[in-house]
């Protein structure tokens, strides 16, 4: 399953900002696969967290293997060594089997999340132990398939911007401005600057400053 866009959306942001509308014409249609399981989905972005894709798809791959079904009543039946040994970090095995315990017993209502508006419902998962604004964003995205999620925290939407409209920085109150113009449609805004900053426009490049090379102290 993808992201659910089309052409009423990518009009909207044609018309709103032709800056970004030639990134549109010239990227075409987005892939990007979701996952309507939302207990899945935070689990999973729980495992993803500052490793790699590569890893973080083996892991999920050794996961399904080792234990089925991935549900609240499963995860929290395994003990957290056996979740590390899967290749994950001993606190992100607590971390997600507090989750699941969690979901369990109640205590999470993943259908009342759900349901929430945007703000509430990030606020909800942030306070999840192990899920951050910037991840309970993307679940938001790629998980409930949420039309106005645009990350500040995102950096690769950072590079994006500075990228397509030749900002040196972005600061808070200049995103801002994007995210009120690429609004109600910020998550289809979101794929585009994505697909901008890794590599799909020829030509376009990163006009952040450049790092001073670190002297290297005398002898």
């Amino acid at each position: 399953m993808y992201f659910s866009y089309g052409e009423k959306e990518t009009e909207y942001l044609k018309q709103k900002d032709p800056v970004l509308g030639a990134v549109i014409d010239a990227v075409g249609h987005v892939y990007r696969e979701t996952d309507p399981d939302l207990f899945a989905a935070v689990v999973h972005h729980i495992v993803g967290q500052q490793i790699s894709t590569k890893a973080q798809a083996t892991i999920w791959r050794r996961m399904r293997q080792a234990l089925g079904a991935l549900d609240a009543q499963r995860i929290a039946e395994t003990d957290a060594a056996q979740l590390q040994a899967l290749g994950i970090s001993l606190r992100k095995a607590q971390y997600i089997r507090d989750f699941a315990e969690k979901v369990r017993t109640g205590a999470f209502d993943l259908q009342r999340v759900a349901q929430l508006p945007d703000d509430e419902a990030i606020r909800a998962l942030a306070s999840l132990k192990g899920v951050g604004v910037w991840t309970a964003e993307m679940i938001l995205l790629f998980c409930l398939q949420r039309p106005d999620v645009f990350s500040y925290d995102d950096l690769a939407i950072q590079r994006g911007l500075r990228m397509v409209y030749h900002h040196r920085k972005i600061d808070r109150k200049l995103f801002e401005k994007y995210r009120r113009r690429f609004s109600p449609y910020g998550s289809v805004a979101s794929l585009y600057l994505w697909a901008a900053a890794g590599g799909a426009v020829p030509g376009l490049r990163d006009h952040a400053p450049k790092k001073a090379p670190k002297k290297t102290p005398k002898k």
